[in-house]
C-alpha cells in the first residue's frame, strides 16, 4: 500500500504512538531513536533514515521516504559508508517486503540497475535480489 507522506509530522505524531519516558537510563542509540521519532520526517537525514530503518522503527512511513532518496541516488550515504541507506533497507525481512510488494518492486528495480555494486553492499544487493 502507498501511503501519501505528510513531511511536517514526525513519526510519533503519524503512527500516534507516544513512546513512554524511560525509567531508568536508556543507551545512546535508544535515546537517539526516540528524540528521531518527535521529529518531523521530512527533516530527517540520510542518516537518521538509516539509524531508524536499521532498527526497525517507523517502516511504513520510513521506507518510502527512503526509495524516494534513493531513486535520486542509490548510493546515498549517511554516516558510514556509500549505499548505507540501500543497505539498510535492502536487509529488512521478507515479511517487511510481503506487506509492501509494490516498494518492494521498486527497490529491486534500483538494486539491479547499479551498475558498479560496491564491495560493502554486495552481498546485501544479491541476498535482495534472491528472493
Amino acid at each position: 500500500m502507498t501511503r501519501l507522506l505528510n513531511h511536517d509530522r514526525s513519526l510519533e505524531e503519524l503512527e500516534r504512538d507516544r513512546w513512554a519516558a524511560p525509567s531508568g537510563g536508556e543507551t545512546w542509540l535508544m535515546a537517539t531513536v526516540r528524540e528521531l521519532r518527535c521529529k518531523p520526517i521530512g527533516g530527517l537525514t540520510v542518516e537518521d533514515m538509516r539509524l531508524l530503518i536499521r532498527q526497525d522503527v517507523g517502516l511504513a512511513y520510513l521506507l518510502p521516504l527512503a526509495v524516494e532518496v534513493l531513486r535520486v541516488d542509490p548510493l546515498a550515504e549517511g554516516d558510514m559508508y556509500e549505499g548505507d541507506l540501500l543497505a539498510a533497507v535492502l536487509t529488512r525481512s521478507a515479511e517487511v517486503w510481503r506487506e509492501i510488494p509494490e516498494l518492494a518492486r521498486d527497490v529491486r528495480l534500483i538494486a539491479s540497475e547499479l551498475a558498479d555494486v560496491p564491495p560493502a553492499l554486495k552481498r546485501e544487493v544479491e541476498g535482495f535480489l534472491a528472493r
